[in-house]
């Protein structure tokens, strides 16, 4: 069984609004209705679980009713970072999930995310144990101490830009985030990084430059021109 876990969370204050950025509207529908929608649409994903910041839970079932998004399994609480968010929507798995099954973990407000993403950090996962969409790096990286000075470049051969999807099995969620609770680590960002805090490899799958997360309004006027070139076939 695949099951996708949709992180919604997030206030986004870089966005300065009253609602959400996750709830924002493009072109009349919220923005993490279009990622709901592309797991959903997706025939190997088998449910879906959103880890959502409190006081909008009811807001979306009624989105997930009006947009037909059937799988929705469960909605839980979200947390002030991404990992209270990671691990509650872990915990409201046991239910559903088997130690075997895969788990897709995705950001709400990266709306497009594609089928061929989806499928590939499935596929990775199945083979290697796990999957996280990413992508080479074209530009030169700079370390700093202040963000007003670089003092050595790093070797872009060496580096890759994680994305989400990230996919993993369940029983290596569990264990990795049990073994966070023994261990006091409350402060990662992503699972990949407790993975590798942790002393596991993580395996890259298929990512995209439009697979981009939606943080300030300029990436919703780019999300805007990528819809409008997918729906007149200038873009897949």
């Amino acid at each position: 069984m695949n099951i996708a876990l949709i992180l919604a969370g997030g206030i986004g204050l870089r966005m300065f609004q009253n609602v959400p950025k996750q709830f924002l509207t493009v072109f009349d529908k919220p923005i993490m209705i279009y990622t709901l929608e592309a797991f959903q649409n997706h025939p190997d994903i088998d449910g879906i679980i959103v880890p959502c910041l409190d006081g909008w839970h009811e807001i979306l079932w009624a989105y997930a009713q009006q947009y037909k998004i059937s799988k929705l399994r469960s909605i839980v609480a979200g947390g002030e970072t991404g990992h209270i968010s990671i691990r509650n929507g872990i915990n409201g798995l046991r239910k559903f999930c088997g130690e075997d099954d895969i788990v897709i973990i995705h950001d709400a407000i990266r709306p497009m995310v594609t089928a061929d993403i989806i499928s590939n950090s499935i596929v990775t996962c199945r083979k290697y144990g796990s999957g996280l969409a990413s992508l080479d790096c074209a530009e030169t990286f700079f370390r700093t101490a202040d963000r007003k000075s670089g003092v050595s470049s790093l070797n872009r051969d060496e580096i890759m830009r994680v994305q989400t999807p990230q996919a993993y099995r369940y029983g290596k969620l569990i264990w990795a985030y049990e073994e966070a609770e023994k261990r006091g680590i409350t402060n990662v960002v992503s699972a990949s990084e407790l993975m590798t805090d942790l002393g596991s490899a993580i395996y890259f799958s298929l990512g995209a430059e439009k697979n981009f997360k939606i943080t300030t309004f300029e990436d919703i006027d780019l999300m805007k021109a990528f819809y409008l070139a997918k729906k007149e076939g200038v873009v897949n």
